[in-house]
């Protein structure tokens, strides 16, 4: 799943392409992306409507119209891509926006699971899903006393705590792993064990592995990438994600699931 480099970078490629453009039509060959409003009501509204900019909220894409924000997760497998106008629909290409009349923006979902919203601007950060999220990784207001708050009677592991979107948002299942490794955290320890100054680590350590992903595009990961010939190449600089030996220690790195999610640790350097 893109987690926020990734879905950071497709934003970057996107405002290459659509700042300045018109949705002068829109064509929805599978209803079920659109969450709100009603699909009729979403193609009425959106049409004619400027792209003004595109913005990134954790993993969610923002698209800034003139009335409305366009929002869209890109969830497991969702992808944006340019085609012509009049060119052939492929089988996955779920939803086309035509800008300008010219060119179409096309989401490519194989799985099916991205959604839209389209929200009214003076309202779209005070309701679902954006009022749901929790801090952005460089905030000012992430503080170890902020955490603290959020972690101090959870049972869970912190592995799934950061995986809350509501606390940190952004962070995914890769990052996750990357982070409690650089902090030396084991991810089955307790919210409510973790130490003031684990907390430290991990804000510090999740701003650094993030900014480093967001420079080298994120994480290629079986079918992400984020646009046509873009690729993430920080998956060259995972140092415990998907791998065999610690780098650190050369012991045999150790795979789990924790409430479902594969996860990667060393024993030995996160005791």
């Amino acid at each position: 799943m893109p987690e926020l480099p990734e879905v950071e970078t497709v934003k970057e490629s996107l405002k290459k392409q659509v700042l300045n453009k018109t949705i002068t039509d829109v064509f929805v060959y599978y209803d079920k992306i659109i969450e709100y409003p009603s699909v009729e009501k979403f193609k009425q509204e959106i049409k004619n409507q400027k792209i003004i900019d595109v913005k990134r909220r954790g993993k969610w894409l923002l698209f800034e119209l003139d009335n409305y924000y366009l929002l869209s997760h890109l969830r497991m497998e969702g992808k944006y891509f340019f085609r012509n106008v009049g060119d052939l629909v492929s089988r996955h290409e779920h939803i086309s926006f035509v800008l300008d009349g010219k060119i179409e923006l096309r989401y490519h979902d194989t799985r099916k699971f991205g959604r839209m919203y389209l929200l009214d601007k003076e309202t779209a950060f005070n309701q679902k899903p954006l009022n749901e999220l929790g801090k952005e990784p460089w905030d000012e207001t992430l503080t170890v006393s902020y955490l603290k708050e959020k972690i101090k009677n959870k049972e869970i592991p912190i592995k799934t705590i950061l995986l809350d979107q509501g606390i940190i948002t952004g962070i995914g299942n890769i990052y996750d792993d990357e982070i409690l490794f650089k902090s030396k955290i084991n991810p089955l320890k307790k919210g409510k064990d973790i130490t003031e100054n684990e907390l430290e680590e991990i804000i510090k350590n999740t701003k650094i592995i993030l900014e480093k992903a967001i420079k080298l595009g994120g994480t290629t990961i079986k079918s992400y990438t984020s646009s046509e010939g873009v690729h993430g190449r920080f998956q060259s600089e995972l140092l415990i994600h998907t791998k065999d030996v610690c780098p650190i220690c050369n012991s045999k790195v150790t795979k789990i699931r924790i409430n479902g999610r594969g996860t990667y640790y060393c024993e030995k350097c996160q005791k």
